[in-house]
């Protein structure tokens, strides 16, 4: 009965394919103590600790790596930059097309990873799926839409796109100005080419304006002809165009006792004319960018939330891929600036009043609820919302100290761990929502308070 049973399972075996038994192997794994890698481009765990920094050299996309890994793990050529925390001896490897590899560093002599180094590690593919490449084709309209493989751009000639990647599974999307977008995923096979036919539909009253009139939502806020309305996969967001000027950052008069020692000094700092965004990047607007939703508080018109600041460089790439245009992140003089109200600047506590209750959802208005819809409070001097309250918005600065000399366009420290946020959160008290307060940590921050605003 045994043997029966055996030869059962040994008969399922050959029916399910040798796919189901592809495994990866080790080759090696050592220190490279030459390769300045992990200090000259450091990154810091939650703590504060600088991470450790394994180079894995594998001939596939799609792998994701699991255990004590800090941050977004970076692709650069057939070797993933994975960054760990000091101490940190143990690393699974996954992908779709083989079994999970758990791999003990101690078995190759390297007790934990050390802050600030670099460490190499060579994977193998097994030898059936060393060479197995397979071409995957793409016809589409509009003509000028743009095709994203695997967060990788691709550039079409007269609607069609043919590329030659290694077998496994893909995610794909096909989108265009003023059309709807269409996703998916593929499985690209040794035995036979792929190809997929893709018409994106015109999307219903989707004509960008240049020009957005008041919302009516806020009978005091002021009308603000300076937006311009931009449109991605079906959604509108306003940037609101900021004059240049000079203002006095950090701990002026109206923030009182109030302001901790890292507002200060107080000092003047000259700006260009820029554009922010008129609101915290909504729920919606990161869907149709991303094609996912990380948020914890999920709502169309609700911040996104749970992204890191490496999450914000991504999806900022992406969006510039899409829009043909140069979004980032505000730098933190850019967002005080603009919290402020600019030029138009009345030397007000929180952005847009002095009674809080008015512009922000902080703990006492939400009681910890989560964040709520954009642009339902009152706005500020420029017409901007939510910068006091609802999320933390990251900016694209360094933390670091201020100092006291006149400034031009500031771009933060040179060095450091640490990102800047700014604005407070719907679960925070009054006095940290003030325009001048400030907070640093490691980009891999992530938590359901923490979202961006765009700057152009």
């Amino acid at each position: 009965m045994m043997k029966r049973n055996i030869l059962i399972l040994f008969c399922l075996w050959l029916a399910m394919g040798e796919a189901v038994a592809q495994e990866l192997s080790v080759k090696s794994m050592t220190a490279a103590p030459m390769d300045l890698s992990a200090s000259q481009y450091e990154r810091s765990d939650l703590a504060g600790q600088a991470c450790g920094l394994v180079k894995v050299q594998l001939a596939t996309t799609g792998a994701q790596f699991e255990g004590n890994v800090i941050g977004q793990t970076e692709y650069k050529t057939g070797e993933y930059w994975v960054y760990m925390s000091e101490g940190t001896y143990m690393l699974t490897v996954k992908h779709p097309n083989f079994v999970p590899l758990d791999i003990n560093f101690k078995d190759y002599d390297i007790s934990g990873v050390s802050a600030k180094a670099t460490y190499k590690l060579i994977l193998l593919l097994p030898e059936s799926s060393e060479e197995s490449m397979q071409q995957f084709t793409i016809r589409y309209s509009p003509k000028d839409a743009i095709v994203i493989i695997d967060s990788k751009p691709y550039q079409g000639n007269d609607g069609i796109i043919t590329v030659s990647l290694p077998v496994g599974q893909y995610d794909y999307l096909v989108t265009a100005s003023g059309y709807d977008p269409i996703n998916g995923s593929i499985q690209l096979k040794a035995s036979t080419p792929s190809t997929l036919r893709i018409d994106l539909e015109k999307t219903k009253d989707s004509t960008p304006i240049n020009i957005v009139q008041h919302s009516g939502k806020d009978d005091t806020a002021p009308i603000n002809d300076n937006i311009e309305t931009i449109m991605v996969n079906g959604v509108s967001f306003n940037m609101v165009r900021v004059e240049g000027g000079t203002f006095t950052m950090g701990a002026t008069p109206e923030q009182e006792s109030d302001a901790d020692s890292d507002e200060k000094p107080a000092h003047q700092v000259t700006l260009s004319t820029y554009s922010i965004g008129e609101t915290e990047v909504t729920q919606a607007l990161w869907v149709a960018v991303m094609g996912s939703n990380p948020s914890k508080f999920k709502g169309n018109n609700r911040p996104v939330e749970m992204v890191t600041w490496d999450d914000c460089q991504a999806f900022i790439q992406r969006l510039n891929q899409l829009t043909g245009r140069r979004f980032r992140l505000p730098t933190e003089a850019e967002w005080e600036y603009a919290a402020r109200g600019g030029n138009k600047n009345y030397g007000l506590k929180y952005s847009g009043s002095n009674y809080i209750d008015e512009v922000a959802w902080y703990t006492e208005t939400t009681n910890n609820t989560g964040p709520k819809d954009v642009k339902t409070k009152k706005g500020n001097e420029l017409g901007l919302y939510d910068m006091s309250g609802n999320v933390y918005e990251w900016c694209q600065d360094r933390y670091g100290d201020y100092s006291s000399s006149l400034q031009t366009n500031p771009y933060g420290p040179s060095s450091g761990s640490f990102r800047v946020y700014r604005g407070g959160c719907g679960n925070s008290d009054a006095e940290i929502c003030r325009v001048s307060n400030r907070y640093g940590n490691s980009p891999a921050l992530r938590f359901s308070n923490l979202g961006l605003r765009l700057a152009l």
